[in-house]
């Protein structure tokens, strides 16, 4: 007699499976990454991004270039200062980004505005987040996500970034022209060199669904532009990424931003953002992504009985 596998106890499996699945792909091709990599032409030595149980955890948001470069990253509004968790005793604001910002085109002031409004209205109790609502962030919106570490993997031909949450994976293609045709997506399309001990990657083809260039909800069109020079520190602790966003459509000029991450001995766990992330205190949260049909069809997922020590188990 035949029975139906339980989606329960097949996630149940899945789910045992994936920290195995990471720690061989953090251990095995991380290792071996820089050895592989000397193959490669470049301009200058190879910064090592990768190694076993290598991590990088986020160490603030945006920051302002070196001065003279050009315009920073948007900040928040002076008529709403933020304080957040870090910043002592009291209560914790929203971010509000600067509307009045002069580099802003006047749509993405405006829908920037409406963003702000939901929040200080009261219609919303937090404003979009898409690392809190479990949304891929976007370029350069996702060097933005907090606490949890990222990794990365170098291969010949690629370079991965991979964060923990949610295990996401942005790839880089070491090669030196982009696809002729590009279809917008979360990531986009990103190529890289190394240059200088640094890797370069530029990056287009962005979706602007639910897709933002910071947490303030800074949009962008999709002739979005992004030039990001990643460079370890002398002392080998922190990563650095120097991040240039060109968008005519959305900006009257470039904005230039330092984005830090501190190294961190963390091998890659599982995390989930979707685990109990409901709107527990009604807030009005913007629900996290659904998907309307499965990946795969559990009717077709089978368990024999019957068949003595011959019997199936998934």
């Amino acid at each position: 007699m035949l029975k139906i596998a339980s989606t329960d106890h097949l996630n149940r499996v899945a789910l045992m499976m994936v920290p195995r699945i990471i720690a061989v792909v953090f251990g095995t091709l991380a290792v071996t990454s820089i050895q592989a990599m000397a193959e490669t032409p470049a301009t200058g030595p190879i910064p090592a991004l990768a190694g076993k149980g290598l991590g990088w955890i986020s160490a603030g948001g945006f920051l302002d270039p070196p001065p003279g470069t050009g315009h920073g990253p948007i900040k928040q509004h002076p008529a709403h200062p933020f304080h957040g968790n870090l910043d002592g005793p009291g209560q914790v604001t929203p971010t509000i980004g600067n509307i009045d910002d002069p580099v802003l085109k006047p749509w993405a002031a405006a829908q920037m505005q409406a963003s702000n409004e939901e929040v200080l209205s009261g219609q919303r109790g937090l404003p979009f987040s898409a690392q809190g609502r479990c949304y891929p962030g976007g370029v350069p919106g996702q060097l933005l996500y907090p606490i949890e570490p990222m990794y990365f993997i170098q291969t010949l031909k690629e370079v991965w970034m991979i964060w923990q949450r949610d295990h996401m994976v942005r790839r880089i293609y070491l090669i030196d022209q982009h696809s002729e045709i590009v279809k917008p997506s979360w990531f986009g399309e990103s190529i890289g060199r190394y240059e200088n001990g640094e890797l370069v990657v530029d990056t287009i083809g962005l979706s602007t669904r639910f897709s933002f260039i910071d947490n303030f909800r800074t949009p962008h069109s999709e002739k979005e532009h992004v030039v990001e020079r990643y460079k370890i520190s002398a002392d080998g602790a922190m990563l650095e990424a120097s991040v240039t966003v060109e968008d005519p459509d959305a900006f009257n000029a470039p904005l230039h931003m330092i984005k830090r991450w501190r190294k961190a001995a963390n091998p890659g766990l599982e995390t989930v953002c979707a685990e109990n992330n409901g709107d527990h205190f009604s807030k009005n949260l913007f629900p996290i992504p659904e998907a309307k049909t499965p990946d795969f069809n559990a009717s077709l997922l089978w368990l024999c009985s019957g068949c003595g020590a011959r019997k199936c188990l998934l």
